[in-house]
């Protein structure tokens, strides 16, 4: 396996400037934010689309310093009600297949999306819960009319480009479990599969190595974050949470740095479940740590991860 490094993290700085400073510490991969939620700090990506000199500067860029991009992000909501901004979120995920096909990028990860309850709606409804039984038709219809449809006609696109669609199960949207990954993949095709965050999982009640094994075959990536469950306010309120992130005293979890939610034999435990699902690919470290800084962050997540991290392939014992 490789580390490497979400880079809307350093979005504030150059890219040639983070590159470097990935090189000196010995990342080996970068996932690039294209646009939607993300954003595109480093990416000109109309530019690399309708030129081949400033693709193939952009790519020295990276690959002449020894990197890999392991993604290109576009984490969005194209079923959302309001039509506008659903357009607006459809077309930069086309753009982000186009352009990962053109850099011959493998992976392009995204959000399922949420629609509203009908077509009337204002705002994307997430149901949890399957009574009253209005929920449940709200939900039935969000998946035939909304989801399966659309995202059946995307895993042709993306096929005919060559690209994967990695989902990041995330609650507010559709696929938020590997029960609702599952569902979408087995509807829509192999195609379709997860970018796999632990930090997600964690405060649903999710053990990240079980929703591994589940998924094994179709973990297209992996996101190296971490989530701190509070358990005297989880005693009290639960974990379903909508206090701000910045609340952290009174939130019954809040995201952290690797190993600043759990410890290094979960994560062992982990890195060696995605091994046995056949997952050589890149742990891209992602922050979102209210208690420090974004490079602090990181380069503990870094310190960390060189230490669980599994690089070799299994061979004989010296005594085999």
């Amino acid at each position: 396996m490789k580390i490497g490094v979400f880079t809307v993290l350093f979005g504030q700085k150059p890219l040639d400037e983070i590159l470097d400073g990935f090189c000196q510490m010995g990342v080996e991969a970068v996932e690039l934010g294209v646009g939607n939620y993300p954003g595109a700090s480093h990416v000109p990506v109309k530019e690399l689309l309708n030129s081949v000199s400033a693709r193939s500067e952009f790519l020295a860029k990276i690959k002449g310093r020894g990197l890999e991009v392991s993604a290109l992000s576009c984490h969005g909501n194209p079923l959302h009600p309001d039509k506008k901004l659903a357009k607006q979120h459809h077309d930069t995920w086309r753009d982000a297949l186009r352009l990962a096909k053109l850099l011959k990028v493998e992976t392009v990860i995204c959000f399922s999306g949420c629609p509203g309850d009908s077509d009337r709606s204002l705002y994307p409804n997430w149901v949890t819960c399957p009574w009253p039984e209005d929920f449940a038709k709200v939900l039935d219809w969000q998946w035939t009319k909304k989801a399966l449809p659309y995202w059946k006609a995307e895993a042709k696109q993306a096929a005919a480009a060559g690209v994967r669609v990695a989902f990041e199960m995330h609650p507010g949207f559709l696929v938020y479990n590997p029960e609702t990954m599952l569902r979408l993949r087995e509807s829509c095709g192999p195609q379709l599969g997860c970018n796999l965050d632990p930090s997600h999982l964690f405060w649903q009640g999710i053990d990240p190595v079980a929703a591994v094994r589940a998924l094994s075959g179709c973990i297209y990536h992996v996101h190296a974050k971490d989530t701190l469950i509070d358990p005297a306010n989880t005693a009290v309120n639960g974990v379903l949470d909508t206090k701000h992130y910045g609340a952290v005293a009174k939130r019954s979890w809040v995201f952290r740095t690797v190993g600043y939610g759990h410890s290094m034999e979960f994560w062992r435990n982990f890195l060696s479940a995605l091994r046995v699902a056949g997952y050589d690919g890149v742990l891209s470290i992602e922050h979102e740590d209210s208690l420090m800084s974004t490079s602090e962050g990181f380069a503990k997540a870094f310190d960390f991860l060189k230490k669980a991290v599994i690089r070799e392939p299994a061979g004989k014992m010296f005594w085999a």
